[in-house]
This record gives structure tokens, sequence and C-alpha cells, in this order.
């Protein structure tokens, strides 16, 4: 986690430094000018420019009062899918309020995990969490699931509230559903978790895990348009959702291969390269090329990539335009907490 913890007394500093011990990865402490030291950093100007420099964090966290955190933040709030999780806690730890993302920025989370710690006492007001209802985004954030649209997401927590919410997946049946949801495949609205582009619900609120793996190869020199188009391509035809793709891979020869990195930076795909020797070496049925093993030393790029990185091959060697993709599927499931 990357996040900054706000102090404004030397009480609220002393608390602030109990609630960084608790927090892994890389944690700022700041304080006003006059409170500086002794690992807190000085902020500079008002404190609301201040954080604006600091939105990008995962957490930003205030000891003190409420209005101060409210202020502090309130010209940079966008929306529920970017803004970090803001928390506010009071000087003598005994209370932690969770002010802004409560659900997919993961402040309703931490304030628990922080009160446990601190013996305090989370205060959280969400309405799902309140009357003991499914939450959708938090689930969803929680699984690593995109959520295809805030608008139903929104219905959804405003509806699951007064009645059941149908829920269906292609992946296996969980054994139980959590609060407020029905199993079924038919409804106005409902929820559907699937990394295919499907609709079973006249309004469909489509959760889509990340778990597949697409490999890549293509002839030297092919642009990154070309690539993308051929990717995208595939993934209609087969009726799965871009945001399915958890990375993309390739052999390590093409590791400069300037057209398939551009494509995955601009998709934020995270890509891989193997060595000829680690693609012979991944087990499995593949389409053979002499001609690819002539060149690489390997007879299959794309499918042995994709499988290299995880799961089982759903979509097997495709030649498009100079480009050949394969996709791979890891084991994924339904799990209610």
């Amino acid at each position: 986690m990357r996040g900054a913890v706000f102090a404004f007394t030397e009480r609220g500093k002393a608390t602030a430094r109990r609630v960084a011990d608790h927090l892994d990865g890389e944690i700022d402490m700041y304080a006003p000018t006059r409170l500086a030291g002794e690992g807190f950093d000085a902020y500079e100007g008002s404190l609301p420019g201040f954080v604006g420099g600091l939105f990008d964090r995962e957490a930003l966290i205030f000891v003190g009062a409420a209005g101060i955190a409210l202020r502090a933040v309130a010209p940079y709030v966008a929306s529920k899918k970017s803004d970090p999780a803001v928390l506010c806690m009071d000087e003598a730890a005994r209370y932690v309020i969770p002010l802004l993302s409560g659900h997919i920025g993961g402040a309703n989370a931490l304030a628990r995990r922080l009160a446990a710690a601190l013996d305090a006492t989370p205060v959280i007001t969400t309405a799902t969490d309140v009357n003991g209802r499914f939450s959708v985004d938090a689930w969803a954030t929680e699984q690593g699931m995109a959520i295809t649209s805030m608008v139903l997401a929104k219905r959804v927590s405003a509806e699951i509230l007064v009645r059941d919410i149908p829920f269906w997946s292609d992946a296996d049946r969980p054994d139980t559903l959590a609060g407020g949801l029905v199993w079924s495949d038919s409804g106005e609205l409902g929820i559907c978790a699937s990394v295919h582009d499907v609709k079973p619900f006249a309004n469909t609120l489509l959760l889509v895990p990340r778990v597949l793996h697409i490999g890549v190869g293509c002839r030297r020199g092919t642009p990154a348009e070309a690539i993308e188009a051929a990717i995208l391509k595939i993934l209609a035809e087969y009726k799965l959702r871009s945001e399915a793709v958890a990375g993309v891979a390739s052999i390590d020869v093409k590791e400069n291969e300037a057209g398939l990195l551009e494509c995955c930076r601009s998709h934020g795909w995270p890509i891989r390269f193997y060595s000829a020797a680690q693609l012979n070496a991944v087990q499995g049925s593949f389409s053979k090329s002499e001609f690819v093993e002539n060149t690489v030393g390997v007879d299959n790029v794309c499918e042995r990539a994709a499988a290299a990185s995880g799961g089982e091959i759903i979509v097997k060697k495709t030649a498009i335009n100079g480009v050949t993709a394969a996709v791979a599927e890891m084991k994924w499931g339904i799990e209610f907490g």
C-alpha cells in the first residue's frame, strides 16, 4: 500500500505513528511545520493544496477532526472507482471512520483492520454493511473483478436493501450465497460473474474476473494497431470480455518489439516474456509449426506462452494479419466470505 497519515497535534502524532506501524508498504507521515520532525515531514502551503499531490495514493488517513479531512479532500473527489480510501480517526484512537471509497477503495475494510489493531471502534455507515446485505462493489474489488457498469452497481446496491437480487455465474455454483442474493438466470435486474459477454438479465451487472492470459506471436515490426485489432477480434469472436485479460505473454526475442509493448501499455496489460527453453518445457498439446520452430526454437509461441502464464487453453492459435494469438483461462470460482 502507498498511503499517507496526517496529524495536527502532538497527541495526534502519537496515534499516527501507531496507525503507520500497522500498515504495510510505503507510508508517509505529515504534520504542520511547527510539529514536523521525528518521522513527520512538513506539508507546505494549505492542507488541501498539499493533499492534491497525494491523491494518487491508495489511502489517506487523517488523525483529527472529520471536518479537516473533508475540506482537505473535497476539491479532488471524482469517482468511487478512482478515489483513494479516506479515513478519519480521533486523537485518542477511539473511533476509525471511513469517509470516502468505503467499498471499491477499501476504506471500510481498512477501518475494520485498524480498529482491531488499535482496540478502536470502526464507524461504518454504508447501507449494505449496516443492514447485513451483499455489497457488490466491495465484493468485486475483493475478488479482483472488473465492474462493467457503475450505474447498475449503484442500482443493485439500492435495490438489494429491499429485495433479493438474482445472481448467476458460469463458474461452479457456490454452496451458499451472500445475504440478499438468490441464484437465478432470469429477471429484470441481476448480477452475473463471467469472462464472457453474457447478459442473462434484462439489466445485467456483469462482473469480470481477470483470469485470461493472451499468448502473442507477431512478425518483426508489426504495429501496435495490428496487434490490438487481432487480440480484440479474437476476444469478440469468442465473446470474451477484454476486462478479463490478466496479461499478455510472448517469447523473449520479442522483448523489444515496439508494437507489442505499445499495445500492452495502452491497455494496461502486464506482459511477460519466456525463453524458448521455458516454452518448450510447458506441458500440453499444442499446434506445431516447423517454420516457427526453425526460426525461434519452439514449435508454437502463442499457445505455449499463454499456457506458461497459467491456465488452460480455451482459444487455440489464431492467425490474423501477421499476428498469432491464443487464450488461456485460469481456474476461478465464486466465494463469499
